[in-house]
Order: C-alpha cells, then structure tokens, then sequence
C-alpha cells in the first residue's frame, strides 16, 4: 500500500486507502493479468550504476522524507522525518509512538518522476504485525497509478506484488519467499515495460502481469507503517513490537 508534484494531498490518498480496502479480496490469489511462465527470463541482479540512492554513502539526492500529515482511513498514522534515519549505513524507517500517544511512521520519496524501467531496492522489512514495509512507484496526476512491493506484518516470509492503473486495482498477489524477510537484506525489483510488468526477488523473475498496465511516470517511494482495520490483510497491530525498523540499502532506477 502506499501514497503525490502534488505530492500528498490528504484528500486524494483517503480515496486511494478506500479503494485500497476494497481490492482486499484479491490478496494471495493469481491475480488478473498474470502470466506464471516467466521461469524462462533470465535473472537480473541490479548494477551499481543503476543505483539511485545509496544509503551507505549517505547518497540521497533527489529524495526527501515525509513530515507532519497523514493518509488518514486505514493509515493509522503521521508521517515523521525523525523516523526516517541514516544511522550505520542504512536508511532505519520506523512506526513509533510518541509520547502524545499517537503513532509516527516513515515515507521517503523521489521529487522526480520516472517512467518504464527496472525498479529495485535492498530492504530488510520491520518485524511486527500490521506494520508495512515497502517500496513502490506513484502517481496522482493526471490519474492514479502505482506499482507496488510490500512486506505484510501479518507474515514476515511473504511478499505482496500489486499494481494500480487508473485507480483500478484488485492485482494483489502473495508469494512465499522461503524465508523471513526481516532477517537479512534482500532485492526486490520490477521491470515495468510498456506491455507487462515483471517482478524478482533476489534475481529471480517470479510473475509477470500483462493486463491494463500503469502508463504515466511515477515517483519513486518507500515507507513504513501501522495498518488499522483491515487485520486480515496487515496482521492485527501489534504495539508491544514497537519500535518496529525496516531498513534500505539502497533503491534503484535503469530506464527500459
């Protein structure tokens, strides 16, 4: 899930998260559009030059964290820069709870918006129930498109792969990765054509979606957060975990 040169505007991320609730249904289904015979592809382990973000080199370019609004519906909580840290050679985005009493995620994000290409980033996701990690891509303007990467809470050795054209989702699909992914850092990539959208993780091609794919540039995002009324889905938020860290490598882009 996730949510802007207009970059966030609380009005137009509460629909996303309604329209996002609706399309639930579809989770760990095949969804609609994908082609399983992608064993035929060759692995595609990102270059160095392809990287965009480097956390390590505290290279960052371009890139911004979200501060003091929230998405509001099934976001339960405010974006804050101060849980969006460099610190030991990792970008740490935390879900937190101040001392208000209210809960703070973290959200990072390109100014500039890319089109069909190879998207990757080296993550290693929060672990705690109904917290999300992610990486994905995004637009508003002129219509809602997103291309996404998520780690549910609910189950640390899944990962959810989705797309929205026009704001018209219902493409989840979950894939058993064959281990936990908040123990160590691993790749996780799309390749975004004209015609088919493929997604790998460490390398490997595991699904190909082919139908009504996103056409208009997106910005490039990444965020971390606590999920409130859709515990099916998230896992139910589990606040005894908190703080709950993912922590980023680096992100990259290669234009097709």
């Amino acid at each position: 899930m996730s949510l802007f040169k207009k970059l966030v505007l609380p009005a137009v991320t509460v629909l996303c998260a309604a329209a996002l609730a609706l399309s639930f249904s579809g989770c760990g289904r095949i969804a609609r559009g994908i082609d399983s015979s992608v064993n035929g592809l060759p692995k595609r382990f990102t270059r160095d030059e392809e990287k965009i973000a480097v956390f390590a080199e505290g290279r960052t370019d371009g890139f911004w964290a979200s501060d003091g609004w929230h998405n509001g519906q099934m976001f339960n909580c405010t974006w804050s820069r101060n849980n969006a840290v460099i610190e030991g050679g990792v970008m740490n985005m935390s879900v937190t709870k101040g001392a208000d009493g209210a809960y703070y995620g973290a959200e990072y994000r390109s100014s500039s918006y890319f089109g069909y290409g190879f998207y990757a980033v080296s993550m290693k996701a929060a672990d705690c129930s109904g917290v999300i990690s992610s990486m994905f891509t995004y637009t508003n303007s002129p219509v809602w498109d997103e291309i996404d990467i998520e780690i549910l809470g609910k189950n640390m050795t899944q990962v959810q792969f989705n797309y929205y054209t026009n704001g018209e989702g219902g493409h989840e699909y979950l894939y058993n990765l064959g281990f936990d992914a908040s123990e160590d850092f691993h790749e996780y990539a799309f390749d975004w054509q004209k015609d088919s959208i493929t997604w790998y993780v460490d390398g490997t091609p595991i699904y190909r979606a082919t139908e009504n794919i996103p056409s208009h540039p997106q910005q490039i995002m990444a965020n971390v957060w606590n999920c409130i009324g859709h515990d099916e889905w998230s896992g139910k938020f589990d606040e005894s975990s908190l703080p709950a860290t993912a922590q980023y490598e680096w992100i990259a882009y290669s234009a097709a």
